[in-house]
């Protein structure tokens, strides 16, 4: 039985509908999405997103009334949701705690890189990103991610380990993409295998001394 997602069949866009045409807050937010990708969030106007999502600028704004902050905050939320839907796809084959924690951060890793929006703010607009990672809405952050990754750890680990262990693994991956080393390349699998190997699992056994583990040979 595959482990429960906490947070991702909710927050995950709906389908389109029977005419094939997303739902006018999809369209929106993808019409963001395209515009920041293309020349950055603060050049991107209401009138821009709404000719991108074909509609008229009184529409963004009954569907977002706060206008651009609050679509790039869905925004933020949808790509987030995305990211757990992939990645679900991805651990929830793993046959080891290892496995689950390698594939896991090389995959978030390659997601992360492939997304356009995300490599265009970090190299040009920077200070987009930061605010995320801080303050409040870092609390927020690995909240959600805790939630998101702890069922899968729950096959190794205790309840309050898997969520302390997500926790710690979020804080990782986030250290690693905003502040690269050359010791650790989250693309590389076997870098990622050898981070894991060497720090982690001994750092989980500190919690579980009595644990299992059996690496992925």
């Amino acid at each position: 039985m595959q482990p429960s997602i906490r947070g991702v069949s909710e927050a995950t866009p709906s389908r389109p509908g029977s005419s094939g045409k997303p739902p006018q807050r999809l369209r929106i937010i993808e019409a963001l999405l395209d515009c920041v990708a293309s020349y950055g969030l603060a050049k991107t106007t209401v009138d821009d997103i709404a000719r991108a999502a074909g509609c008229s600028r009184a529409t963004v704004y009954r569907v977002f009334p706060e206008g651009k902050d609050s679509i790039m905050r869905a925004a933020v939320d949808t790509e987030v949701s995305r990211l757990f839907a992939s990645l679900a796809l991805v651990i929830g084959q793993a046959d080891s705690l290892e496995e689950v924690l390698v594939s896991g951060m090389v995959e978030a890793a390659r997601l992360i890189g492939d997304n356009r929006v995300v490599t265009y703010l970090l190299e040009h607009e920077p200070g987009v990103v930061l605010p995320y990672l801080a303050f409040d809405e870092m609390d927020r952050l690995l909240e959600r991610a805790s939630s998101f990754a702890a069922p899968f750890l729950g096959q190794w680990l205790g309840l309050d380990d898997s969520v302390r262990v997500a926790e710690w693994v979020t804080r990782i991956m986030l250290s690693y993409l905003v502040c690269p080393a050359e010791y650790l390349r989250l693309s590389d699998r076997r870098s990622v295998e050898r981070f894991v190997r060497t720090f982690v699992l001994p750092g989980i056994r500190a919690l579980q001394p009595d644990l299992h583990l059996q690496p992925t040979m």
